[in-house]
């Protein structure tokens, strides 16, 4: 009899056990990916500071120039294409949401601070993720999965200075222009689908953008640009540099899951980042 209670008790206590285990397993799991995220966070953060601190030296000029072409210049054909159709997609909606209500002349303002407010600095970010911030990511874990990193660690090269730094840097430089123009081919752009396809009166198009487009909002447009370029370049270097630390892959194959992650994750916080920014500046 004695036996017999006691294996009742250990099935009800592994019962119980099992039970706790189901019923806390979604909080661990939760509790978990939320301490990787703030580990992540933490060592991103200290990432970008040594980074940064490693800039001002006159040998870095010369990266940092060759790093402004890669994702500047050779950025800017494919920004300009998707700004001028932006701009023309806003104004002919714009056009025929405001005829309704007579207002049509406001199709000029409505563009041109749609641009500079917020789709000028988010889609220039975005697009450079997609074009040079993954390329970025590529290029540094390849670099260090084939122990290039580790051998210019051998050579007494700081790997944060020769590869990371200019690339913080030239993403600092390039995402303010970029977006500025971006912002002009948009207005471009809907100047041509409002005026010359729609008929409106080129006077009234430009009047509206002269006399309701203010400083503060080009200066807020190119706040976020700066604080889309850091994100993006930290993001992107970061998850190259230790791509070699994934646990789920290895090799070429953890290239390119740090690829997609480093893309999928900057877009994502390039959209909170400015939900954030814009609450502050308004």
């Amino acid at each position: 009899m004695a036996l017999d209670t006691n294996t009742q008790h250990s099935t009800e206590n592994g019962a119980k056990w099992r039970l706790e285990i189901l019923l806390t397993s979604p909080f661990s799991f939760i509790g978990r990916q939320v301490i990787r995220w703030v580990n992540n966070l933490g060592a991103a953060t200290i990432f970008l500071y040594l980074a940064l601190i490693k800039t001002f030296r006159s040998k870095q000029l010369s990266k940092t120039i060759q790093q402004l072409y890669y994702i500047g210049a050779k950025s800017t054909t494919i920004i300009m294409l998707v700004s001028f159709f932006t701009g023309m997609v806003l104004s002919i909606q714009s056009y025929h949401a405001l005829v309704k209500f007579g207002a049509q002349g406001a199709v000029g303002t409505l563009v041109s601070l749609s641009l500079i407010r917020e789709l000028g600095p988010v889609l220039t970010a975005i697009m450079i993720t997609a074009r040079a911030g993954s390329a970025m990511t590529a290029e540094i874990g390849i670099q260090r999965i084939s122990e290039q990193i580790d051998a210019l660690k051998t050579m007494r090269i700081d790997p944060l200075r020769y590869l990371i730094s200019p690339r913080v840097v030239a993403s600092i430089i390039s995402f303010p222009i970029l977006t500025t123009v971006f912002d002009l081919i948009g207005i471009i752009g809907g100047f041509i689908s409002g005026v010359i396809l729609l008929g409106l009166n080129s006077g009234v198009y430009f009047h509206g953008i002269q006399a309701n487009v203010e400083m503060k909002d080009i200066s807020d447009g190119l706040i976020k640009a700066v604080v889309f370029a850091i994100i993006v370049s930290t993001v992107c270097c970061y998850q190259g540099y230790y791509s070699h630390m994934r646990s789920d892959s290895h090799g070429a194959k953890a290239v390119g899951f740090a690829t997609t992650s480093a893309v999928v994750i900057s877009c994502v916080l390039i959209l909170v980042s400015d939900y954030v920014v814009t609450s502050f500046l308004i």
